[in-house]
């Protein structure tokens, strides 16, 4: 059964047409840095929820999750037509194993995101683990418009707080963005633009990639990866990759 606490709506940011972000204030337990919380509705008598990853760092209020809007689906609608003030339920305790608790320390840590994926990557990236863990840590977040490409000012907070250790790429598939790659992650990888871009080239003996966002990006991805001796990682066997996936 899920434990259930009420939360207020304590902000709301319109990114784009249908892509938002929510904050509340919220009794949860303590998390790690990538696990999920479940925010639900009571809709004609049912309560609907949905996982979402946890946007903020571990110990900070308000809770935030980062979202597209589903026209058809039973929940997205409702939920980004919340105001501050107006109330939902989530569960106290987050899930989930899209962490670093058990990642083996290497030289570069990469994060590929496309969408809303990027939003896990922000809660990690704001705890303390993959600083302690690699050298170099590279963000990646795909979008099909450059208007999706949220949280900049967030991003450009960590770059100032990680000069030196922190780079971020943009890709752009549906059209030429400035200061954007042109193309899809898997694409940019294939042909070898991405590694490029950033001077550092992913390997098993010094990389860790992490991959959350749409099943076709993960699932060509790791044909990429695997191709180059890349194992996924597990709790119990430790690997270089780890998947997140979101529909």
């Amino acid at each position: 059964m899920n434990d259930w606490v009420k939360a207020r709506v304590v902000g709301k940011h319109r990114w784009t047409e249908g892509l938002y972000s929510l904050q509340f204030e919220a009794p949860i337990t303590d998390f790690v840095a990538g696990q999920y919380i479940k925010v639900a509705l009571d809709i004609e008598g049912e309560r609907v929820g949905r996982p979402y990853s946890l946007v903020n760092a571990p110990g900070a209020q308000p809770i935030e999750i980062f979202f597209n809007e589903v026209p058809q689906g039973p929940l997205t609608p409702p939920l980004s037509a919340l105001s501050p003030g107006d109330t939902v339920w989530l569960t106290a305790t987050a899930s989930g194993i899209f962490t670093l608790e058990t990642v083996q320390p290497a030289r570069d840590l990469w994060l590929l995101a496309t969408g809303t994926g990027l939003g896990v990557y922000l809660s990690i990236l704001r705890s303390p683990d993959p600083w302690r863990l690699f050298e170099r840590v590279v963000l990646v977040h795909g979008v099909r418009q450059g208007a999706d490409l949220a949280y900049s000012e967030t991003l450009d907070e960590i770059a100032g707080r990680y000069p030196g250790r922190f780079t971020r790429v943009a890709a752009v598939s549906r059209e030429s963005w400035p200061t954007a790659l042109s193309g899809r992650i898997t694409d940019l990888l294939t042909g070898g633009e991405l590694e490029r871009h950033v001077g550092l080239t992913i390997d098993p003996a010094t990389s860790h990639v992490m991959l959350c966002g749409n099943s076709a990006m993960i699932k060509d991805a790791k044909v990429i990866l695997e191709a180059r001796g890349l194992v996924r990682h597990r709790r119990q066997t430790p690997g270089h990759y780890t998947t997140e996936q979101y529909h």
